[in-house]
């Protein structure tokens, strides 16, 4: 071997190294952050709590496609450890946005202190804390467990929303421990990060440290929240059995429930509501609202974006969805047409009412857009082809250039992420955390005409947008700084 080599080598051993040590110091910093502030810290919007070493060091190494200067950790790094030192109220502080502007402006870290106490002095001088809030999962199927997980990765002092509760059908024996399993082990997200015990006496599951009631109850009738010492609580309808203001009224009813959220699309005034486009809509009197599909998540906000800068005039959304509970795994009788063919085997032609539903959110594109469905052959990750006749022209670079900075920039930075790999497929996006991740690669345009292909984790993606509209119904809101335009 050369000297050139070995000095390559040892080049790019020594950095890696350094990267492994400076992730490791600012770990601990991160979790008493969130623990202790409710602070989450973000990497131009990529979260980093709970992240491992390795995930600081991919998610740095990522960031070169987010800033015209690639963000280092050595960057990073003493910023967040000033962070510790400030008293912050509870929000979201992208260190990735913070570190840009400081180092464009500075050569070293001896003025980090003057710059954040006016970049954040908002959150500095408002020392505000948050009521904690109680919540109830009804039905624990795959976004209950979702929900489940995300809630309790979120659990500290700092984040007030407090899962209390899952209610399910059943109670024979052995259930609690199927229930714990189901939510131990997901053959698509994967091992659960942390530790659950089962309280069989107390019918409970205690997950790192959360301890959760399980219910068992054949209707919302059945249940008193304030025998478990839940009050006033958000609850979580994941059935889908009931729609109507009229059937989820039912658990606003209960004792110790004040609100519902549904994890499907309302009928009749229900408000549907996409986080991040049309969530002012929800007001503190509302008891009842939708959190809208997934589909409809997905969407919504990049037809926002599209629409905002070009206009549309009509379009058409084909999605290409994975299979879903409501299919037969082998043929066997089904109400919906094609629906009872085997899921595992099959392309399966239906029908979607997501294009219809994005009016709901977005009522400047009623009656514009059609939309229709193949079901494929993959447990998760879908797609939405999107070809939208547009009132001005574009081109490719110009769509791809506008849509990546409003993922990075944009107040729908947390709805719309972007990808320009040659080689992403679906099974790449599992655990994807914003509802849309635009394809910048397959992007087509010409004039007045687009095609966008918009991937989405349709379970985990839309479970994140769930957990925003619940801290919206519940009066929690988290500023993120620096501030998006």
């Amino acid at each position: 071997m050369s000297n050139s080599n070995i000095s390559q080598t040892e080049i790019h051993q020594n950095q890696w190294q350094l990267n492994q040590t400076l992730a490791e110091s600012i770990l601990p910093l991160l979790g008493r952050l969130y623990r202790e502030k409710g602070v989450e810290v973000l990497l131009f919007g990529k979260t980093l709590v709970n992240a491992t070493t390795i995930d600081i060091i991919k998610t740095h190494r990522v960031s070169r496609h987010y800033s015209s200067t690639s963000v280092s950790i050595s960057q990073t790094a003493p910023i967040i450890e000033r962070l510790i030192e400030l008293d912050l109220s509870p929000c979201c502080i992208d260190v990735g946005q913070l570190a840009t502007q400081y180092w464009s402006l500075n050569d070293s870290p001896q003025n980090i202190d003057d710059f954040l106490l006016t970049a954040l002095n908002e959150s500095i001088e408002s020392n505000s804390s948050l009521e904690a809030r109680d919540v109830v999962l009804y039905g624990f199927g795959r976004i209950g467990r979702l929900l489940t997980r995300i809630l309790v990765e979120k659990s500290g002092s700092g984040y007030p929303l407090r899962l209390r509760a899952i209610v399910v059908r059943g109670g024979r024996d052995g259930d609690l421990q199927k229930r714990a399993s189901l939510l131990r082990r997901d053959s698509v997200h994967g091992q659960f990060n942390g530790s659950i015990l089962v309280d069989e006496d107390n019918k409970a599951l205690i997950v790192n440290g959360n301890y959760i009631q399980v219910i068992y109850a054949n209707s919302p009738q059945d249940v008193d929240y304030t025998q478990f010492g839940i009050e006033n609580a958000l609850v979580v309808d994941n059935t889908g059995v009931w729609r109507d203001a009229e059937g989820l009224g039912q658990h606003v009813a209960c004792n110790g429930a004040e609100k519902v959220l549904l994890t499907a699309p309302g009928k009749g005034d229900i408000k549907n509501i996409v986080f991040g486009v049309n969530h002012e809509s929800i007001l503190a009197e509302d008891t009842i609202v939708s959190a809208a599909s997934c589909t409809t998540n997905a969407i919504t906000p990049t037809l926002k974006a599209v629409n905002d800068k070009y206009g549309i005039v009509s379009g058409h959304i084909e999605t290409v969805h994975s299979y879903t509970n409501d299919q037969n795994l082998i043929d066997n009788y089904h109400s919906g047409d094609r629906r009872g063919r085997s899921a595992s085997l099959n392309m399966v032609l239906t029908s979607t009412g997501a294009a219809k539903a994005v009016a709901k959110a977005l009522p400047e594109l009623a009656g514009k857009l059609s939309g229709n469905a193949i079901r494929v052959p993959t447990p998760n990750v879908s797609m939405a082809v999107a070809n939208l006749n547009l009132e001005s022209n574009t081109t490719k670079e110009e769509l791809n250039a506008y849509l990546r900075e409003v993922s990075l920039t944009s107040p729908l930075s947390a709805q719309i992420d972007y990808t320009d790999s040659t080689e992403v497929v679906s099974t790449d996006l599992v655990g994807a955390r914003h509802p849309g991740i635009v394809d910048g690669q397959a992007t087509i345009a010409q004039d007045n005409r687009c095609v966008l292909y918009i991937w989405y984790d349709n379970e985990f993606g839309y479970s994140c947008q769930v957990v925003h509209c619940m801290e919206q119904m519940m009066g929690v809101k988290f500023k993120t700084y620096p501030a998006l335009a």
